[in-house]
């Protein structure tokens, strides 16, 4: 047995004896990540030996399990490494999947590269897999060149993604499922005005649309594909008496009637953020969501859409804001401010994207150790050019030529 194997059974049966014989492949490799940094850059070869020494001390009796590790007792194992802010993910139970989401309104900003650098690193850690999904279903807020431009930023950040999608070649799928939902029964075609149902969701009234049969429904979404903006949408039943009102019954497709810039006017229903999202992650395995506080309300939505399917729930972690001082990080003032000649470009110092970081002579790892120094935590944060300096001063400290 080489030392890397003999590790790994170590860490294997310390597991196995804590949950009475039994060993989780998942806290074993989280184990192992946290506490041999040297093996992270392994993790697949780490990955496929710990699958089969699993298995191994799984068919073991608890008895002979606790000999073994009696043996290795000897054996000292490092305390596990301190990464600043980055702490372990919560109910790992096997292959860690993970996914960095953006709209391609834009390039990316310092406030992405949290998620983005935060996923990447936990993909690392846990040897999962990082799935880079462009989520562009509103042909409004979609910039043509952003595609590129967000795979040109993650890779100046230094993030791999193992798969890659884009949602605007998915709509087959979303209808599928949309449709699925009206055949159970939990969703529904709703041609009231907004303002009308904006009335009674407030006083947690059920919209007359809402008692419809399945049949109706049927031959309402078979019609919504020829309606116009605003004529009906495709609603989720969920508690109309919900303490949120944002949560009761919320839209999950509606008609658009701009064309979009990679699909043209092939499709007129889109399906909106909760639906989409909730539908692709369920497919694609996802286990982990990280995302900023303020989609709070969104995983509660989302969660009535994997109980009427009955998927198992992933795992959401929110974190607090991120603001950078004196810089602007809204996408859409960033645009408005290029357009009227205030800024330069995307990549103008002033703005806080991250070709605007880099132009600024701020180098990757900087805004990697500044993104694991204030991991996920849920209470907002402030940065500092101070603090980024700071951190990019002792990184170029280590390779000026003095």
């Amino acid at each position: 047995m080489s030392n890397i194997e003999e590790i790994i059974y170590k860490h294997t049966l310390i597991n196995a004896v804590k949950h009475k014989g039994k060993a989780n492949n998942g806290a074993v490799m989280g184990s192992l990540m946290a506490t041999h940094a040297e093996l992270r850059s392994e993790s697949k070869k780490i990955a496929q030996i710990t699958s089969k020494i699993l298995i191994k001390v799984n068919l073991m009796d608890y008895e002979l399990q606790k000999s073994e590790l009696q043996k290795l007792g000897g054996i000292k194992e490092k305390k596990p490494v301190k990464e600043k802010g980055l702490v372990d993910l919560p109910d790992v139970k096997g292959k860690v999947v993970l996914r960095f989401a953006p709209n391609p309104s834009g390039p990316l900003h310092i406030g992405h590269a949290r998620a983005a650098v935060l996923n990447n690193e936990y993909v690392k850690r846990y040897g999962g897999k990082l799935i880079l999904r462009i989520e562009d279903t509103d042909p409004r807020r979609v910039d043509p060149k952003a595609y590129q431009m967000i795979e040109e930023d993650l890779k100046w950040l230094g993030v791999k993604w193992q798969e890659k999608h884009i949602q605007s070649s998915r709509i087959e799928t979303y209808y599928e499922y949309a449709e699925k939902l009206i055949e159970i029964g939990k969703a529904y075609i709703c041609t009231c005005k907004g303002a009308d149902f904006k009335v009674l969701k407030d006083e947690s009234k059920p919209c007359p649309c809402r008692e419809l049969s399945v049949k109706h429904n049927r031959k309402l979404w078979d019609r919504m594909k020829t309606m116009d903006e605003g004529e009906a949408v495709l609603r989720v039943k969920t508690d109309i008496q919900h303490k949120n009102p944002a949560i009761r019954d919320w839209v999950a497709m509606r008609v658009v009637n701009d064309k979009h810039p990679l699909t043209g006017d092939k499709y007129k229903i889109y399906p909106m953020m909760n639906f989409s999202v909730a539908v692709d992650d369920h497919l694609m395995g996802v286990t982990h969501v990280l995302r900023g506080k303020d989609h709070l309300a969104n995983s509660e939505k989302q969660k009535y859409l994997y109980n009427h399917f009955g998927w198992d729930i992933p795992v959401f972690i929110h974190y607090g804001r991120l603001k950078m001082e004196d810089v602007a990080l809204s996408t859409s003032k960033a645009r408005q401010g290029i357009d009227e000649g205030l800024y330069r470009g995307w990549d103008d110092p002033r703005l806080g994207t991250i070709r605007a970081i880099a132009r600024r002579g701020i180098k990757q790892k900087a805004i990697t150790e500044l993104m694991m120094e204030i991991g996920p935590k849920i209470s907002d944060a402030t940065v500092s050019w101070k603090k980024v300096y700071g951190l990019n001063r002792t990184i170029l400290e280590e390779i000026s030529n003095r």
